[in-house]
């Protein structure tokens, strides 16, 4: 298997890359300072016996700040299944997951890890800035700050005529970039976006990766996007590929 870790793609600046090399252990270096995940051929699988599924079989990589990587590959691939893994919403059944820069499991949300889930994963009971603001509450962010910080995300995405209304009186496509609105707001170590722009139209989710993307522009935090999306896998840095639930090299 070819590790993914490579240079960035060909007449891009790079976002300070992660080197292409087996990954160094925690203590190892001034590397580890820059180490936001470290993956050591992490795999998951359900069940047991004859019924054991295997959603991710091996993957061996690192994200470090700064970094800007596509995970690219086919539904079933073990794209969505690799991305819970590094945000600790999961463990691996085989491997290890580590978080270098970021510390235990237990630091890692809401304050350093965002996730925008494929599925809708907005709370019905609450507006639209409710849910934005909702994990700098609970990291403890004054409310005052916090509502700002949601109604600045939301603006930026061009949604703030909806900001007072439910989960249930949106698009998919809208609960889909209020969910990004709310990985933005908190400007966390990392992010980790699973389909984002699934169900936008090609318009929009132009929009949407232009507005990801000039955000983060000059932080750094880390932002891992998996998709199905050719041209939005080009307008990252690195490009990563899964296949038959293994991490593969570039494309």
């Amino acid at each position: 298997m070819t590790e993914p870790f490579i240079k960035p793609r060909t007449g891009r600046a790079p976002h300070q890359p992660t080197p292409a090399s087996t990954p160094e252990p925690a203590n190892g270096g001034p590397e580890a300072g820059r180490m936001l995940v470290e993956a050591r051929a992490a795999g998951r699988t359900y069940g047991s016996g004859e019924a054991t599924v295997t959603a991710l079989a091996s993957a061996t990589c690192r994200v470090a700040k700064g970094d800007r990587i596509a995970l690219l590959g086919p539904s079933g691939s073990g794209k969505s299944t690799l991305l819970h893994l590094m945000g600790g919403l999961d463990a691996p059944t085989n491997g290890e997951i580590t978080w270098p820069a970021l510390g235990a499991w237990e630091t890692l949300r809401p304050r350093q890890v965002a996730i925008v889930f494929q599925m809708p994963s907005l709370l019905a009971p609450l507006t639209v800035v409710e849910n934005v603001e909702i994990p700098l509450l609970l990291g403890r962010v004054p409310a005052e700050a916090a509502r700002h910080a949601a109604l600045e995300a939301l603006a930026r995405l061009e949604l703030t005529r909806i900001a007072d209304k439910l989960p249930e009186e949106l698009s998919g496509g809208q609960a889909q970039r209020v969910a990004v609105a709310r990985a933005l707001a908190y400007r966390p170590a990392l992010i980790l976006a699973d389909e984002p722009t699934g169900q936008l139209d090609r318009a929009t989710a132009q929009h949407l990766f232009d507005v990801l993307l000039d955000t983060l522009a000059g932080t750094d935090t880390a932002l891992v996007v998996a998709t199905h999306d050719l041209a939005a896998a080009e307008r990252m840095d690195r490009v990563w590929r899964m296949r038959h639930g293994i991490l593969e090299g570039e494309v």
